[in-house]
């Protein structure tokens, strides 16, 4: 096997050596991107928990202008890993030069609009006063990160097709160790607050991508996209649309519901809005396994299918879910018997003991459906993988918009239960989105060719 292919493992070797070797690249890369998110919130929340509730409350508009290019960037994985695997590599090169202008036009134009509606997207959303002009402040140089964001998104895509996760993961790290570096310093050394948080990312990230495009056109990247004499291929375009515009409405879906739900969340309080944050952040980490899992499963299943194996195709998919399980097993263990060590750890500010105690509150409900966030991210791997990422996209807008707020609305307004309504919905609404995922597995409708003479 030569060097950076992983190709024959891929094809032909053991499946869970395969998904192994792929996957902890993605797990220790996941845990690196989670790192911006945590030491952004571990040196805010030194500040006060209103801060902390901020950089949460406005993630969901953030994640919504991204959906499109992760739409793009998950397009890019499947379509890509499909051609390697059907030894298209002159076919794979044209589609990545055509995903990147893409993915660049996009965040330069959301970039524009995010930053002059950002005040109004805040205010829509519920938040006033302190709330508000800390959400605005860390939203608006959050918009000057997109091109940066969008651009690593295919590099990473890229290389995961070809099953090269090292590289991302060395270029990751790099970045998170920037990251904690310039934190404190901004924050704190230049005074800048909420802001430093935010420019500290953006530095960090913009280092990631410009040194990524430096090894996408090293030698050792079989997949080189070429930008000489460019014009957009409305076939290649045709299949980008396909496959990424489902993935962008189910991410963007997402997104909005999210919002929604903050907007439930906020009106229990402020203290309710960082308890639920710093929840979301620690099971966050635990999910970097399955999720590692989910995302190699898609490289796997999409060279597969691209070489007709689909009794491999199949092997994947058990082995990557009792994996999952199994993780998210130990997880919701793992959780439950540390949780006031862990909401302690993550919430440095406790000038409102209520955070503290809806925290614990939150993370017992969530860690109970630990293993069915992690089959959830392995149906997305094996959907995304297949290309038929309508099925991911109805399992991201199912669970919030067909489940967990209806179920929140309802306990909202016809019981007593306050915010414990909101954590229970969330569980249930991981256990039924399961359901439906097992259900279009076995139709199999998801074997169904996307790439447009394939």
């Amino acid at each position: 096997m030569i060097k950076n292919d992983k190709t024959q493992l891929i094809l032909n070797g053991d499946i869970l050596k395969a998904l192994l070797t792929l996957s902890i690249p993605i797990i220790i890369n996941n845990f690196i991107q989670t790192l911006f998110n945590l030491v952004d919130s571990y040196w805010v929340g030194n500040i006060s928990y209103v801060h902390f509730a901020a950089t949460s409350f406005v993630w969901p508009v953030i994640f919504l202008f991204i959906s499109l290019g992760i739409g793009i960037s998950i397009a890019g994985t499947s379509l890509l890993s499909q051609l390697v695997g059907a030894n298209k590599i002159k076919e794979a090169e044209d589609y990545a030069s055509q995903i990147i202008v893409v993915s660049v036009l996009a965040a330069l134009s959301f970039t524009v609009i995010g930053y002059a509606i950002s005040p109004y997207i805040i205010s829509a959303m519920g938040a006033d006063a302190e709330l508000a002009h800390l959400s605005n402040i860390y939203l608006r140089i959050t918009f000057l990160d997109l091109v940066f964001m969008f651009l690593y998104f295919n590099i990473n895509s890229i290389m995961s097709a070809q099953g090269n996760t090292v590289t991302p993961t060395i270029l990751s790290a790099i970045s998170a160790i920037l990251n904690m570096i310039l934190d404190p310093i901004f924050i704190f050394t230049f005074n800048w607050g909420i802001a430093g948080a935010a420019w500290a990312t953006l530095v960090s990230r913009a280092l990631l991508a410009i040194v990524g495009v430096f090894f996408l056109f090293s030698e050792g990247n079989k997949i080189k996209p070429s930008f000489r004499n460019f014009k957009f291929n409305k076939n290649i375009l045709k299949d980008i649309l396909r496959v990424g515009f489902p993935s962008s409405i189910g991410s963007a879906g997402s997104a909005i519901g999210f919002m929604v739900l903050n907007g439930f969340v906020v009106s229990y309080g402020t203290a309710t809005l960082a308890a639920f944050g710093m929840v979301n952040r620690i099971t966050s980490m635990v999910m970097q396994f399955s999720q590692g899992i989910g995302a190699a499963l898609t490289s796997v299943v999409g060279q597969n299918i691209g070489a007709n194996q689909y009794e491999r195709v199949t092997q994947a998919f058990h082995k990557a879910s009792k994996i999952a399980v199994n993780i998210g097993v130990v997880g919701c263990i793992i959780l439950i018997l540390l949780d006031n060590q862990l909401v302690d750890f993550f919430l440095q500010s406790k000038d409102d003991p209520s955070v503290v105690a809806q925290g614990i509150s939150f993370l017992r409900y969530i860690s109970l459906s630990m293993p069915f966030l992690g089959l959830f991210s392995v149906f997305q791997g094996l959907f995304q993988g297949s290309g038929n990422t309508k099925f991911s996209m109805g399992m991201e807008i199912g669970r919030l918009w067909f489940v967990r707020i209806p179920m929140i609305l309802l306990f909202k307004y016809f019981t007593d239960v306050g915010a414990t309504g909101i954590w229970f919905s969330m569980s249930v609404s991981n256990l039924l989105v399961c359901v439906y995922g097992f259900i279009i597995y076995r139709s199999e409708r998801w074997k169904r060719s996307v790439i447009m003479n394939m």
